[in-house]
């Protein structure tokens, strides 16, 4: 995603916020039951076929020994769901994923023939905001359910350890080479959850598509912030 792409897209989020609490108070009965959700499970990035174009792991790889799959995350979260009538509901939630990957240079080794080692960082703190179709129904109590929406990732990633700076006569260094922001992207969401009296479970799958700028002091000149999520489900209603 072009940076002129993405930057319409961060203006709409405060947009889409206000409209869908607008239309909350405008169809939502004073009877429906909001729910709210806790989420559990885990974060898969997309593949490295898959992966953006000019992508910083993907270019690590070229020279650094690790697999796109070592980034796969604990995904931990929260949501509020709103009732938009008896079919419809919105929801505005926040979820955590972060890990830590060693990797050693694939074809260098120090002088004293040991491995030279780093690590990389990746964090992402996606903040959705979504609507989903439910075509059996708030009152059902088996859910199913499918929808998407937009998706601001606050995210982090780092590059620390040992380095050789190969204009200096393949001298290895100490460093540390860190980026941060926030982005905004598409998510599209399904699952299906059990309802009984005010409590709810169920199973639910996320896509994110969204990327990153990164400057010249990184491999890859973008940072691909896109996966799957796969999450348990729990909350109550009221």
């Amino acid at each position: 995603m072009s940076a002129a792409r993405s930057a319409p897209i961060a203006r709409l989020v405060p947009t889409v916020t206000a409209a869908l609490a607008a239309l909350v108070l405008v169809t939502a009965p004073a009877s429906a039951q909001q729910t709210v959700n806790f989420t559990f499970g885990g974060f898969v990035p997309r593949g490295y076929d898959a992966r953006v174009h000019d992508d910083v792991l993907v270019a690590n790889r070229d020279f650094l020994h690790f697999e796109i799959s070592d980034f796969h995350s604990v995904a931990v979260g929260g949501e509020w769901l709103l009732p938009l009538g008896r079919f419809l509901e919105a929801g505005v939630g926040v979820s955590y994923t972060s890990d830590t990957v060693p990797s050693v240079y694939t074809d260098f080794v120090d002088s004293d023939g040991t491995e030279i080692n780093q690590k990389t960082q990746m964090r992402r703190i996606p903040v959705d905001f979504t609507a989903r179709v439910l075509p059996f129904g708030h009152s059902s109590p088996i859910q199913p359910y499918v929808g998407g929406g937009l998706t601001a990732i606050r995210w982090h990633y780092s590059e620390f350890g040992e380095f050789i700076d190969f204009d200096n006569g393949r001298q290895v260094f100490d460093g540390e080479f860190t980026a941060d922001g926030t982005r905004a992207g598409f998510v599209g969401l399904g699952g299906v959850r059990f309802v009984a009296k005010r409590y709810t479970a169920g199973f639910e799958f996320r896509y994110y598509r969204a990327d990153a700028p990164l400057d010249d002091r990184f491999a890859g000149s973008r940072l691909d912030l896109g996966g799957w999520t796969y999450q348990a489900t729990g909350g109550f209603r009221f």
